[in-house]
């Protein structure tokens, strides 16, 4: 990031001393410690007015703060020291390289610090116990908790844990950091808060769009670096727009593209698969029915598909005993259905035959037996396809049944909202019979907490055979659950029965089920009770999951071809917030500011779209190519400056501190203000600004530095620096960055502010009035240096 964010003025340095021929020149340095100067004024200034209200943004990382903020004063007493007190007027070798060294000592210190790497395990150190509520705390001297002993129970001598108070203790392992699985579980949290606040907003949605919600959600959510608000603040001061909605867009249009070519492939893969043949194919739709004897006729539907339905097609049909008699139970049907032109279905009527008397469930088939065209002959264009066999279930009517659940286990999601589950009567469906039925609690607890308790009746009209009952079920929105309730039926009660014979028990070889249909009276089946289990939602669990993986910010940041890029470079987007639509839903439209700035940068959007894209080569292509035309637009920036400041008189160091200084982080300012109004934090704003004045010292100056020093120390010469206005810049630079950051410290302790960034507004006024002061400061007694107003021999 920081050859990224930083590269102009690492570059210009770089370019600058290879350019003089490896002899110093002031217009990089002055730049590095000019851009210094405006990012930790300028940029700190603007942060602190721009929230809205009385917003505030506090530092999380305070001590990753503390060590940067020192580096950046302390990277500018160094360039001092090298160059007016270890070696005046001259750079010699290991000044340069011990420079350019301090960036990944900075870089690996600040990262230790940030994930709190544990040094201690590494010495000896003494430990002390203390007794807080009856439990024995082993802590280190720095109050740090390594173990609480507790009294063990099943022991007679009350021994405490492994602990030997009496003894140094070597620490092995000790808390370095969050957990692993702690820190996935709090982004699982902030994942699922996310799709809360989604979900409320937009009841309506399917599980896709949701989960695309949800992801955007996470990544406005999600910690940014300084890196992605510079490329954020680019693309919408060059009229491109925001980059998330820029992003989101595509892959939306991507995804329904490839949604409706797979809808398409499916259907045509269902009609393929059902014609069997490119001709005409007919067979039963559906192939099962289940009817009550008294229902009179059944109706059976036999369909057509294929392409030639303009033809005239008869298919023979005839049904087929099985338990169910011909003439006891149902009339025999034989005949042939004729497919007109056009037809895409028929249907088969077959009578059933009803008496009173009890009899078990029983089947029939109805079977197609031959195709043919209208020549009366089959050939290739006519087929039957399959189910070529309907099967009829016939339920005696004349028993008030046997009450069953249709399932002794049932899973369920706790977003279904409502349970629906089945009794279903068998063996006869005479007469009005009720049944009781109840929720028992489990692991899942009733009464709103996991469902809602139910008691009651459900009853059976005569004939009627299915009956539902529902259960609230309560949505807690778990990433991962299981809990467990059951639903139990009590014995049914005859509300009102039409005495019927019940004859052909001899067929009946249970003899409980005997003696309850010589009774007469309704009973209970195999499945009194149902255990429902309750899981976590699969859609929720993995839009969860998805967004984790999936909702990465580099995402958002990658192109894959050429092509895209030179569309990105000529499209002209509105260059909003995240929160980008209007509150309608819509997209905002371009302004008239996106329109000029977009022309006014279109060369050189066009110039950087041929940059390989960074799915090339992992990105390495684009890495190396983006900083070879950064150097070349560098050059060419660090010659305009030069005769810029010839042509209106001023010295290169005037020129470098203020002109360059302020386009170098132009886009710097406009990230900032962006992660300022973002984050919750001020780490991505203000935090960022002291590490990359560190960088580029250690890097800009540093990298620079080396090579001319060793350059000249291969030729036996001497690489020669004055100090002189550089010098005095330095020292300016770091009594004025006390300052600033010794105002944003009172800031944040002040009972009436309490953070770095915003807070009431007087003090917001205040505080970038002196900021803004602090700057114009550093300019005008550089400037004056520059000319000789002010003798400083350094």
């Amino acid at each position: 990031m920081a050859l990224g964010s930083s590269a102009p003025e690492i570059l210009l340095s770089v370019i600058e001393i290879i350019g003089r021929g490896f002899k110093a020149g002031e217009l990089g340095p002055s730049t590095v410690v000019g851009s210094a100067a405006f990012n930790l004024f300028m940029i700190t200034a603007v942060c602190v007015s721009v929230l809205p209200g009385e917003d505030i943004r506090r530092i999380k990382h305070l001590r990753v703060f503390a060590f940067t903020a020192s580096c950046s004063v302390l990277a500018y007493v160094w360039m001092y020291c090298i160059l007016s007190v270890f070696s005046p007027g001259e750079i010699e070798v290991w000044e340069g390289i011990v420079t350019l060294l301090c960036f990944p000592g900075m870089v690996g210190t600040a990262f230790a610090i940030d994930v709190k790497m544990n040094f201690y395990r590494f010495i000896r150190k003494k430990i002390r116990k203390t007794k807080k509520n009856g439990h024995t705390v082993v802590q280190t001297g720095d109050g740090d908790v390594l173990a609480i002993a507790v009294k063990d129970g099943n022991q007679e001598n009350n021994d405490k844990n492994h602990v030997d108070f009496d003894k140094d203790i070597e620490l092995l392992a000790f808390k370095s950091g969050d957990d692993p699985e702690q820190h996935m579980n709090e982004k699982k949290r902030i994942a699922m808060e996310a799709y809360h606040r989604a979900r409320a907003k937009n009841p309506d949605a399917d599980a896709s769009t949701l989960q695309h919600l949800v992801e955007q959600e996470n990544l406005k959510l999600q910690h940014k670096s300084r890196a992605f608000y510079r490329i954020q603040a680019t693309h919408r001061m060059t009229g491109q727009g925001n980059i998330l909605r820029l992003k989101t867009s595509a892959e939306d249009k991507k995804n329904s593209k490839e949604a409706a070519l797979q809808a398409e492939i499916r259907e045509m893969n269902e009609n393929v698969a059902k014609a069997g043949i490119k001709g005409t194919c007919v067979y039963f739709h559906p192939s099962e029915y289940t009817v009550v004897e008294s229902c009179g006729t059944c109706y059976v539907t036999v369909v057509r598909v294929g392409e030639r339905l303009f033809d005239t097609v008869y298919v023979d049909y005839e049904t087929v005993q099985g338990t169910a008699e011909e003439g006891s139970d149902y009339e025999p049907a034989k005949g042939t259905l004729c497919f007109a032109p056009g037809d895409n279905s028929k249907t088969i009527s077959i009578n059933i035959i009803d008496d009173d008397i009890f009899e078990l469930d029983e089947y029939f088939h109805v079977q197609l037996t031959g195709i043919r065209s209208e020549n009366g002959k089959g050939d290739e264009s006519t087929a039957l396809g399959q189910p070529d066999k309907a099967m009829i279930t016939i339920l005696d009517d004349d028993y008030p049944g046997v009450f069953t659940l249709e399932h002794e286990k049932f899973e369920v999601m706790e977003t279904v909202g409502m349970l629906t589950l089945r009794i279903v009567r068998l063996i006869g469906a005479r007469g009005i019979i009720r049944v009781p039925y109840h929720t028992e609690e489990g692991t899942a607890k009733g009464g709103g907490e996991d469902f809602e308790d139910i008691i009651g009746e459900i009853e059976f009209n005569d004939e009627e055979t299915v009956k539902t009952i529902e259960i609230p079920i309560v949505d807690g929105e778990e990433y991962e659950k299981h809990r467990v309730f059951n639903v139990v039926l009590g014995e049914p009660k005859i509300v009102h029965f039409e005495k019927t014979h019940i004859s052909n028990l001899d067929t009946i070889e249970n003899e409980e089920m005997r003696r309850i249909l010589e009774a007469g009276k309704p009973a209970l089946g195999e499945h009194k009770r149902c255990e429902v289990h309750i899981v976590e939602c699969k859609e929720f669990k993995n839009t969860i999951d998805n967004m984790l993986v999936k909702a990465n910010m580099a995402n958002f940041l990658k192109s894959s071809s050429w092509m895209e890029q030179f569309k990105e470079a000529f499209e002209v987007e509105a260059g909003g917030d995240d929160e980008d639509e209007d509150g309608s839903g819509e997209p905002v439209e371009p302004s008239y500011f996106d329109y000029v700035m977009h022309y006014l940068c279109l060369f050189w959007k066009v110039f950087f779209a041929l940059v390989p894209p960074t799915d090339i080569w992992g990105g390495w292509g684009c890495f190396v190519v983006a900083i070879l035309m950064i150097g070349l637009l560098t050059t060419l920036t660090g010659d305009i400056a030069s005769h810029f400041g010839c042509t209106v008189g001023l010295a290169d160091s005037v020129v470098a501190i203020s002109f360059v200084a302020l386009g170098t982080s132009l886009p710097d300012t406009f990230a900032s203000k962006v992660a300022t109004i973002n984050d919750e934090t001020a780490d991505g704003s203000i935090g960022n600004v002291t590490g990359s004045n560190s960088v580029n010292v250690f890097l800009g100056i540093g990298l620079a530095w080396s090579v001319a020093a060793i350059y000249h120390a291969a030729n036996g010469t001497k690489f020669e620096v004055q100090a002189g206005s550089l010098g005095f810049s330095v020292l300016v630079f770091c009594i004025l960055a006390i300052i600033c950051i010794a105002v944003l410290m009172y800031r944040r302790y002040h009972k009436d502010i309490g953070a770095e960034l915003g807070g009431p507004a007087r003090s917001r006024k205040i505080t970038s009035a002196i900021f803004v002061s602090l700057w114009f400061i550093y300019i005008l007694l550089s400037a004056f240096e520059s000319y000789c107003y002010i003798n400083v021999n350094m």
